[in-house]
């Protein structure tokens, strides 16, 4: 790196490159696309943020580089990552998300070298002619599986249509399959495949190692009991993961009822609302964050010790991404899922495919019997209930009824 950003990295306390970064930053740096599997929480921002600011120069008054997030939480924190690094290189930034003003964004984009954004404000604001991207150079899509999650793809290939074909793309996702793969491929020109794998998360640790994940039976009536158990023996900040939001909201309110300071965080709060719950959790002023699974997205924060499944996950990714917002930077940490009897058949295929069968048999569930998946409201989950089968039909006991009779209204002709 320039001494310039070398010496904000150090201030910093960033000596030397995460995994992730050794893997990108020898590709990046030459201006070849990148294809880049990582989890979230790894460092991925400096690997594509880097070679940024190493490789761009001072624009004419327009966006050279556009860095796509899929929340407003995300792109805040990516823009908060590198403004001092951009900063050391004399280059200006600016972030454009929805739920605030759209002039004061438009005004700080039009004179942006680095734009940081949300599809869907980027989308308008292109429209409405109040950003140019025929300048952009360099195209950043960060974590586009929760971009194609969220509905955003029609937006995001609206985006890349405006953005001139040679330019350098750097895509990072979970995963680089199914219509994740194919995505990639569309927006890349020969490539290069980066996959980091969980053995190199943290000095060859695999997340296993520094991560105990463990699965709770309870009731229905006993949930929020054994929740406020976990909570009070927990020393760091605790992060609760539920599946709706107004079950998020409600559950807050039922901690704070019980005299431990909590806050939620979901989609139906304002950006104002959100950046405050999200201060009040960092800062240590809530204990416990209640999320739903999109809001959280964007959280990185490293002093989460617990992360609580009050309700299960959707399926195996959202299981990792959700238990991947502790154990940290080398740090351990603690997952615990709440297993009621309803979704002990999918939680326990869930903890056989994750290798956590020994901690599985601790619920007392027993293990649930294969069975055939016919597919479920989202395509690719291997815990979608199965099809419910077919009630048979049971001939009627009773008398049939007598034939109806056809009923011609007076003043109407009789059909022929």
């Amino acid at each position: 790196m320039s001494d310039r950003v070398a010496a904000v990295l150090a201030a910093k306390g960033i000596t030397s490159p995460f995994p992730v970064q050794s893997l990108v930053l020898p590709v990046a740096l030459t201006g070849r696309d990148v294809l880049v599997s990582s989890p979230t929480g790894s460092g991925k921002t400096l690997a594509f943020g880097l070679p940024i600011l190493e490789r761009l120069e001072r624009s004419n008054g327009r966006p050279v580089a556009l860095v796509l997030a899929p929340t407003r939480e995300l792109a805040s924190q990516i823009d908060e990552e590198l403004s001092p690094l951009a900063d050391a290189r004399g280059l200006k930034m600016a972030v454009c998300y929805g739920g605030v003003g759209l002039e004061a964004q438009a005004k700080r984009a039009e004179k942006a070298d680095i734009l940081i954004a949300t599809p869907g404000r980027l989308l308008d604001l292109a429209r409405q002619k109040r950003v140019s991207l025929k300048g952009i150079t360099t195209l950043v899509l960060d974590e586009a599986d929760r971009m194609l999650d969220m509905g955003f793809l029609p937006q995001v290939q609206a985006i890349v249509r405006q953005i001139p074909r040679e330019r350098h793309t750097m895509f990072f996702s979970a995963t680089l399959d199914g219509a994740v793969g194919s995505l990639a491929a569309e927006f890349t020109t020969g490539a290069e495949r980066l996959r980091m794998r969980d053995s190199s998360i943290a000095e060859g640790e695999k997340l296993s190692e520094r991560l105990d994940q463990v699965f709770l039976a309870c009731s229905p009536s006993t949930r929020t009991d054994e929740l406020l158990e976990l909570i009070r023996n927990e020393d760091e900040l605790t992060l609760v993961f539920c599946r709706t939001r107004r079950g998020a909201g409600r559950l807050a309110e039922r901690l704070d009822k019980q005299g431990i300071t909590a806050t939620a965080m979901h989609g139906d709060l304002t950006q104002a609302a959100r950046e405050k719950a999200l201060k009040r959790f960092s800062s240590g002023r809530a204990r416990v964050l209640v999320a739903t699974d999109v809001a959280a997205r964007g959280i990185d924060l490293d002093d989460i010790g617990l992360v609580v499944n009050f309700d299960p996950p959707e399926d195996q990714d959202a299981y990792t991404h959700r238990v991947g917002r502790t154990a940290r930077a080398g740090r351990t940490g603690r997952a615990v899922t709440m297993v009621m009897p309803e979704h002990a058949d999918q939680m326990s295929r869930l903890a056989a495919n994750l290798g956590l069968a020994e901690r599985w048999e601790a619920t007392g569930y027993g293990v649930a019997a294969p069975r055939v998946v016919y597919g479920s409201r989202r395509r690719g989950s291997a815990f979608a209930p199965s099809r419910p089968a077919r009630t048979p039909r049971v001939a009627p006991t009773t008398e049939a009824a007598p034939p109806r009779t056809n009923r011609v209204k007076r003043g109407t002709r009789t059909p022929v």
